[in-house]
């Protein structure tokens, strides 16, 4: 694979993903652009499993033994890493392990929505939401009586900044937007939505999960009251995320789950909670997947972001424009110009996305079909699906010319 424009030795930086030179589909050569969904994991994260596992594996904060000590030191360090990584200068008091920004969505709704929130409270989402913070919120507001509002996109489908201010108000406790939209791939103006919402006294959740891969991240330059997000999606292991939130808001909250660990004192009739982070992580926690997590920081980090969301703007644009080039292909998203994240989601006139990704699956090309977990987003757009080609530190601009190949075989067989 050649090199691509930006400053990313992407033909060395390949070398760490030994999965990347394997061939599927009778011996065709991988091109997986299935990143928004999960990144591939280098050597340097895999080998920090192993290290873990043959030479210090032990539970943490029970023993007093070598090796729990080693485990411990590793792990607390971990969190700290993290921390620092998103521009969290708290440490381990801001910055909680969980299995990914799903459960940090729900630790939060659950540990404060439900204490905090009820009748004539309102949540304020936006129409581009996944899942995990849509029908999470949703159904919390159904708990307590509050109100969901969404904040409308544009018709160049961009957040509309001129209804944010309108929707969010002295009823709102709790704006929750994602950062990097997982369809559209735009980019939100969060440090703005914080501000909107302090000015009513309202707090800010920022779903990161396709922010903190690719580019950098200052939780306190935002202002992000709780900001979450995955290691799978930032060449780290799967089973480990993050919530970084204000220390003192996380030490005001009750914990979401209970049993060892997150204790301080048991008694028969009451128990009090560790300190944060671990009142928040009950039970066996994340050990291996934590350290694991803090290698992959580490990997990113001398790569260096800005370089990585460098190299994907440059893959990016040159898959938009490619697509754009076809009559009967809808891309999806702000125009070309405006500042998007490395995705590209799209259909194809007349050929299902699942069609269409099957037969890209003939050519090697990895993708997702589907509706991506934002449902409304898609009944908006009023499509029933989409294909989205999601990009890397690893891609290159000829693996896009396979997926074009791919998208020119799907047509001629369907038309």
């Amino acid at each position: 694979m050649s090199q691509s424009s930006s400053a990313l030795d992407v033909a060395a930086l390949r070398e760490d993903y030994p999965v990347l030179d394997r061939e599927v589909s009778d011996g065709v050569p991988l091109v997986y652009f299935d990143n928004a969904a999960t990144t591939q994991t280098p050597k340097q994260v895999v080998d920090s499993i192993v290290d873990y596992y043959y030479n210090y594996n032990s539970n943490v904060h029970r023993g007093i033994h070598q090796l729990s000590q080693e485990a411990s030191v590793a792990y607390e360090e971990a969190h700290d890493r993290i921390a620092e990584f998103v521009g969290a200068s708290g440490g381990r008091e801001e910055l909680v392990f969980t299995k990914n920004t799903t459960e940090s969505e729900n630790l939060v709704a659950y540990s404060w929505g439900l204490n905090e929130l009820g009748p004539g409270d309102e949540v304020v989402l936006t129409e581009m939401e996944h899942h995990a913070s849509l029908v999470t919120w949703q159904q919390i507001a159904k708990k307590t009586g509050a109100t969901v509002r969404y904040i409308p996109i544009d018709d160049d489908q961009t957040l509309d900044m001129d209804a944010a201010k309108d929707i969010i108000g002295p009823d709102t406790a709790l704006v929750s937007v994602v950062h990097v939209s997982n369809v559209l791939g735009a980019i939100n103006p969060v440090s703005e939505l914080a501000d909107l919402a302090h000015e009513q006294d309202a707090l800010i959740f920022v779903d990161g999960a396709q922010a903190v891969p690719n580019r950098p991240v200052d939780v306190e330059a935002i202002d992000a009251d709780f900001y979450a997000f995955s290691a799978h999606k930032m060449a780290g292991p799967t089973g480990v995320g993050a919530l970084y939130g204000k220390k003192h808001l996380l030490a005001d909250m009750e914990p979401f789950t209970y049993g060892g660990e997150m204790i301080n004192r048991v008694t028969y009739e009451d128990a009090t909670w560790a300190d944060v982070p671990w009142k928040f992580e009950a039970g066996t926690p994340v050990i291996s997947q934590g350290i694991a997590f803090a290698e992959a920081a580490d990997y990113l980090d001398e790569i260096g972001l800005e370089r990585i969301a460098e190299h994907e703007t440059h893959v990016t644009e040159y898959a938009y424009e490619r697509l754009a080039e076809y009559d009967d292909v809808e891309v999806y998203g702000p125009p070309l110009g405006e500042e998007r994240g490395g995705l590209v989601a799209f259909n194809v006139d007349g050929i299902h996305a699942h069609d269409l990704s099957s037969i890209l699956n003939d050519h090697g090309v990895a993708i997702r079909a589907g509706d991506h977990c934002t449902q409304p987003l898609h009944q908006k757009m009023d499509i029933a699906a989409s294909v989205r080609a999601s990009f890397y530190l690893y891609n290159t601009r000829e693996e896009v010319d396979a997926l074009l190949d791919g998208i020119d075989d799907a047509i001629s067989i369907f038309k």
